[in-house]
């Protein structure tokens, strides 16, 4: 058991629980690992499903497995209207996982309503189907689907919402809850609103077509709760005792039920936490600075031991007053109301090291852990929190009582449901969000596809992160996201310097530890001074250590800049714009990497250009640009560069320029393609190298044929794809590799950018591809 903290100092708790050097990370291997140990070991990535490619969903949410755990059932809410072209019905959907590394499409059956969970009672799949035709007109049915045949074979009428199943261990009975969800445009989202929502008790025993449903008796809960003539029930979780754990999220309650008697056995309110040192602001930076008591509003809850279980504590709910709660982090209850463990704010700053925080939710609900799942895998109490808002998962050793940190795995945008599969050593998560065209006819996937993310139990050290930050001198993690540019520090090969992009609203210089893996960030410099906003795409190191920025502008504001920058005060010193015959011409994709040559006051400046700027004549359309600028004179002169013809990957452009130590230059080459089956195939992730000692620069002409530069570009010779150590590295092989280093010892590294968490994966690769000679 685990040690309890009175309930009537429980929401005044603050547990921080310390992150530092939780996650050893082995050096990057491109190979799924094998050999899994239930018993000890790190999870790595195994497999991805895309459900949309592999069997024409458009979701997935929830997710159970076969009881020989060879196979995997997930809901699909569907898309669209039925006379929509990319209009998909709803269902549910069968992955086949006897092979983790290599999921494959079963197929899907619809279903007459919106599917909402689902358990698999072997040879049988329970699901709950919402069939209501308003927030008000609630309705609701007990699908039950044979998995052999794919045959509906029973169907119950409910009375309302199912929204969370759980079947008993013994097998024997299914928990229903009937959340009778509120309207939130309705009395401005306010309680109560009518129907009340209800918890079913399913005997299973029998033929489907025969089973007896119960109610189960809330009127203790609704005598107590927050609203209680309007209960709101959200999740449902049962262990061994066959006692049923509620969640009632709007009215911030829990309850255990005895799905033998349909009595509560206990019932308490879930309370609030006290949170300290989290950001409560959208402004687009992560300040850690503000502190703020939030009511629970648990969601997910999962049963620990006969009488623990924890909550996940997302929060739905706006009060009259304009009080939003949730309170960010996971809480462990005993049954009878005590706290046994409230995270706090220690999940979020976990997140926030990892540069998994997603600071557009920073005003409501933070990183919004929604997902909650407990395994036990060998000897080892494992609890998994999923972070909705920060496409992560946190996995907690509790073997031993309290949580203690072990790993955090990245998923696809929005983990919803998690299923822990002990006997295989596996975890997997789904996700609930997908991106398309609805004008294009069948539609076409334009972002981050919802996927199901795969792990496996495997001896020897974790994979990912492969960079996180430290504390500063506040002892807060370091916050960061969107790494773009690198450099080699020019006096100490254990250290990089990267920047970060227009994510965040003010721009940033982060010194990183490669002495250590994960890498580790161990500063923070804030870039001040500039003429306007900055989108620092490229950073380099002068021969009188300040460090040179390259900021990418767009095609109307913010322009394109050079600076020149203070080592030690993060003060603009110097800026240089692209000469104005070539701004005219601008387009978005600008500045993307800067390199230096040259001695103090005579400084010569490279900066490659991401793509073609329009206008500029036909040689434009194939060629981009490589600047050069003149410090001491401030001139400027282009050479075209030869992009690879474009292909599935969309469009092809630089991202970085690097000086190598033979004072020829390397530069990064992509497409914007990610992952394998988006219809935007990444294809291209590649390191070119290039001589610019010779090439004939010369000044920009607006107007004039190829802007007066000569026909024939520069040559290059190809290094390295690095497609497939990317892919080999990230769960959905990662769009933007963004920076390039190469330490004075000789070693290569490589980053992508994760955007910030916010329309992509949030996972950051961070690779040593070994020395620059075995390239």
């Amino acid at each position: 058991m685990i040690h309890k903290i009175p309930f009537a100092s429980a929401r005044h708790l603050v547990v921080s629980v310390a992150t530092a050097a939780l996650i050893a990370a082995a050096a990057p291997a491109s190979a799924a690992p094998g050999g899994v140990n239930p018993a000890a070991g790190q999870f790595r990535h195994l497999g991805t499903f895309d459900v949309m490619a592999g069997n024409g969903s458009a979701v997935a949410e929830i997710v159970d497995v076969t009881v020989n755990n060879k196979e995997l059932v997930y809901t699909d809410v569907g898309r669209g209207d039925p006379d929509d072209a990319y209009y998909i019905s709803p269902g549910i959907g069968f992955v086949d996982i006897s092979n983790p590394a290599s999921p494959k499409g079963l197929g899907r059956v619809e279903m007459p309503g919106i599917p909402t969970s689902l358990v698999v009672l072997d040879p049988l799949v329970l699901v709950g189907v919402d069939t209501s035709p308003s927030k008000v007109d609630v309705s609701g049915k007990l699908v039950v689907v044979h998995r052999h045949s794919r045959e509906i074979v029973a169907e119950y009428e409910l009375g309302g919402q199912p929204d969370s199943l759980a079947l008993a261990p013994d097998r024997k009975r299914v928990a229903i809850v009937l959340e009778n969800e509120r309207d939130e445009d309705a009395n401005d989202g306010l309680l109560p609103q009518l129907p009340s929502g209800r918890l079913l008790i399913v005997d299973l025993r029998g033929a489907p077509q025969k089973w007896k449903i119960a109610q189960a008796d809330l009127g203790l809960v609704a005598a107590a709760a927050f609203e209680g003539d309007d209960l709101e029930p959200e999740f449902v979780d049962v262990n061994n005792a066959n006692l049923a754990v509620v969640s009632f999220q709007e009215n911030n309650h829990l309850a255990v039920i005895d799905l033998l008697t349909g009595a509560t056995v206990s019932h308490f309110a879930a309370g609030s936490a006290t949170l300290t040192n989290v950001d409560t602001t959208e402004d687009d930076l992560i300040s850690l600075d503000a502190a703020l008591e939030k009511r629970r509003e648990p969601d997910a809850v999962a049963w620990i031991d006969h009488d623990s279980f924890a909550t996940a504590n997302e929060g739905d709910y706006e009060d009259e007053n304009g009080e939003a709660g949730g309170s960010r982090g996971f809480t462990i209850f005993n049954i009878d109301g005590t706290v046994e463990y409230e995270s706090a704010e220690s999940f979020e700053h976990w997140l926030v090291r990892v540069g998994h925080y997603n600071e557009g939710r920073s005003e409501n609900k933070g990183v919004e852990p929604e997902a909650v799942e407990f395994g036990e895998f060998g000897k080892r109490k494992l609890l998994f929190v999923g972070s909705e808002r920060s496409n992560a998962i946190g996995v907690y050793d509790v073997t031993n009582g309290s949580p203690v940190p072990d790993q955090v795995l990245p998923t696809g945008i929005g983990p919803e449901g998690l299923k822990a599969i002990p006997r295989r050593g596996l975890l997997v998560a789904s996700t609930e969000t997908t991106t398309e065209d609805p004008s294009e006819d069948p539609p076409v996937v334009i972002g981050i596809p919802t996927m199901i993310t795969i792990y496996g139990l495997a001896n020897g050290p974790a994979t990912y992160p492969m960079i996180e930050s430290e504390d500063d001198v506040e002892g807060l993690p370091i916050p960061w996201v969107a790494l773009s540019g690198l450099v080699a520090d020019p006096s100490d090969p254990q250290v990089l310097h990267g920047v970060s992009d227009a994510f965040l609203a003010q721009g940033f210089i982060y010194t990183i530890d490669v002495s250590e893996q994960p890498a580790k960030i161990v500063d923070r410099l804030e870039v001040s001074g500039a003429s306007a906003s900055l989108d620092l795409e490229g950073i380099a190191v002068g021969p009188d250590g300040s460090f040179w920025l390259g900021s990418e502008g767009t095609a109307s504001t913010r322009p394109n800049l050079v600076l020149k920058v203070d080592a030690s005060t993060g003060s603009v010193l110097a800026e240089f714009e692209l000469p104005g015959t070539l701004v005219d011409a601008r387009r978005s994709n600008g500045i993307e990497g800067i390199a230096v040559t040259g001695a103090v006051g005579a400084e010569t400046i490279y900066v490659a250009i991401q793509r073609a700027w329009p206008a500029e004549g036909d040689l434009d359309e194939i060629n981009t640009k490589i600047g050069r600028l003149d410090v001491a004179t401030g001139e400027w002169t282009f050479v075209h560069y030869p992009l690879e013809p474009e292909g599935a990957g969309d469009w092809i452009g630089l991202s970085e320029i690097t000086l190598l130590p033979d004072g020829s230059f390397a530069v990064i080459e992509r497409d914007k393609g990610w992952g394998p089956t988006t219809g935007f195939n990444a294809e291209l992730k590649a390191l070119y190298r290039v001589e610019l000692a010779g090439a004939d620069f010369r000044p920009y002409v607006q107007g004039a044929p190829n802007g007066g530069l000569v026909s024939a570009p520069v040559s290059k010779t190809l290094l390295r794809n690095v497609l497939s150590d990317i892919a080999g590295h990230s769960i959905w092989t990662a769009e933007k590799l963004e920076g390039m280093a190469v330490t004075t010892d000789g070693q290569v590294y490589v980053v992508t950018d994760n955007d910030g968490v916010d329309g992509a994966t949030g996972g950051t690769v961070f690779l040593n591809l070994g020395p620059l000679g075995d390239l």
